[in-house]
């Protein structure tokens, strides 16, 4: 079982995790239904998407690998609202953050709460941001907007956890590299995850 919080318990074998890459995952994950879904907003959207057709789950947990210049390295942070920060047509008008015509607030709330975990803000880009100054979010990845959006759409429960592997700033390549292999087994950890059960997506 999953336990999220006292209200929100889930079945291991109707749970679906993503990551960016498969070293976020490591051997932990190995036999869960996951998927990899490769760097960026438009590789998670898809992949995600194409497992949701697949095989619907239940809830969807991303875990991965953040930078933050608030929280420290090594720490599990729960991103419980997101903000695409590369999104800025402020220039016609609309919101920083805002998509526009989409109906979506520039801030999106759609994330569980897991008990013992910190609450972050995740601002989700393009890019490998290395000199965060913005006070908007403060947890930094390239993935989880899209994945929250969908699973929003779609109405399936989504946790969002995040590593701590840098400070978003010029260390951060370095601080990722080193850092990125131990998130696995943090979560494994936090999750309680025990091997070999269910067939990988």
């Amino acid at each position: 079982m999953i336990v999220i919080n006292k209200h929100k318990v889930f079945s291991i074998d109707t749970v679906l995790f993503t990551f960016a890459l498969d070293s976020e995952a490591a051997e932990v994950f190995d036999g869960y239904t996951k998927v990899i879904t490769g760097i960026g907003k438009v590789n998670a959207a898809y992949e995600l998407t194409k497992a949701i057709q697949k095989n619907r789950p239940a809830l969807i947990i991303n875990l991965g690998s953040a930078g933050s210049a608030q929280f420290q390295k090594g720490e599990v942070i729960c991103c419980t609202h997101f903000v695409q920060r590369d999104m800025d047509v402020r220039g016609l008008g609309f919101q920083k953050y805002e998509t526009p015509l989409s109906g979506l607030p520039p801030i999106l709330a759609y994330g569980l709460e897991m008990e013992g975990l910190k609450k972050g803000i995740c601002g989700t880009g393009d890019n490998f941001e290395m000199g965060h100054l913005a006070i908007d979010y403060n947890v930094v990845d390239m993935e989880a907007y899209a994945l929250a959006m969908i699973a929003q759409k779609e109405n399936i429960p989504f946790l969002c956890l995040k590593y701590i592997s840098d400070g978003a700033n010029e260390n951060a390549a370095d601080d990722w590299t080193v850092q990125v292999h131990k998130a696995a087994v943090a979560y494994g950890e936090i999750l309680q995850i025990k091997k070999g059960k269910i067939e990988v997506a």
